[in-house]
């Protein structure tokens, strides 16, 4: 059964999420500004494994303190099917994003027992008159640019335990109280480490179901969930006042991670209650017949 928490009904139902492979890197640069600019471009298009071939995200800003190098930067994860699969995402993220970003400069951002190569193919860039540095347990390469060097550590971790796929749909009767709620949780998951939330700003408008009518599609539209064809199907899951439903997903490190975030946003989103025209939270899953991980709405509450 459903229960009501300041005006919005939660569903008794789970996120149904799946295990993944994840790797950090942190990105430093001459000011914040900069190394944010990188890291936005070199999560770029990374929304989806299905469509996009990665999950990425910015994590969280490191301070000066924080940094290998003693500058600003930013810890971006990225997700995939595998370890394998994340090598050509990296490579060509950091090569064409982050390498050609000025004053930028790319470290390992997960200290795992699995490692994956960050700048074994970057470094082929300097045509030679790439060096090599180790320092500690760590090789980091310097590759010369015209405004002077590219700084890039050979490895960085990998891990296995990932988690991609939590999520929560919000259901209202105002588009805008709606958009403004799920900003809301967005900014209160972002507080949590080792997860991101791969979609733009955080937020899925179009929310989709495993499989379509045509062929070669392997995601189509949720349509129980869209207000426009509740009286066209049968299994709509929209009430009569409902005008919109935002979607958020959540990918992280670890599960415990994600249940962090889950539960921040969530908390965020009943704190704000139905004021807004939030009337109901609830989840995607596919039964429990697909994916290893579990979110129960009502134990993350």
């Amino acid at each position: 059964m459903s229960k009501t928490v300041n005006g919005i009904s939660i569903d008794d139902t789970f996120a149904e999420a799946f295990g993944m492979s994840g790797t950090g890197i942190i990105i430093t640069a001459d000011t914040m500004k900069w190394a944010h600019i990188a890291a936005a471009v070199a999560t770029g298009f990374g929304t989806s494994v299905i469509g996009a071939g990665a999950e990425c995200g910015i994590d969280k800003e490191l301070s000066t303190d924080e940094t290998p190098d003693g500058r600003p930067g930013v810890r971006i994860l990225i997700f995939g099917f595998s370890p394998d699969a994340l090598i050509p995402q990296v490579r060509n993220r950091i090569g064409q994003c982050v390498l050609t970003s000025p004053g930028s400069a790319c470290y390992a951002g997960l200290k795992a027992e699995k490692t994956m190569p960050l700048g074994k193919g970057t470094r082929l860039f300097g045509d030679g008159y790439q060096t090599a540095k180790k320092l500690g347990d760590s090789r980091y390469w310097r590759v010369p640019v015209m405004d002077g060097e590219f700084v890039i550590e050979e490895e960085t971790g990998v891990t296995t335990e990932a988690v991609g796929g939590g999520n929560m749909l919000i259901v209202g009767r105002d588009r805008k109280g709606l958009l403004e709620t799920a900003e809301d949780a967005v900014a209160a998951i972002a507080k949590i480490d080792d997860v991101i939330t791969p979609f733009p700003g955080g937020i899925v408008r179009s929310g989709s179901k495993v499989g379509a009518k045509y062929a070669g599609m392997f995601a189509s539209t949720n349509d129980a969930f869209c207000p426009t064809l509740r009286g066209t199907i049968k299994n709509s899951e929209v009430s009569a006042d409902t005008l919109a439903v935002l979607e958020i997903v959540i990918d992280g490190l670890t599960s415990k991670a994600v249940a962090d975030a889950m539960h921040a946003g969530l908390k965020t989103i009943t704190d704000v209650g139905a004021s807004r025209g939030v009337t109901r939270i609830t989840a995607g899953n596919y039964g429990g017949k697909l994916g290893q991980h579990h979110y129960h709405l009502k134990d993350l509450i």
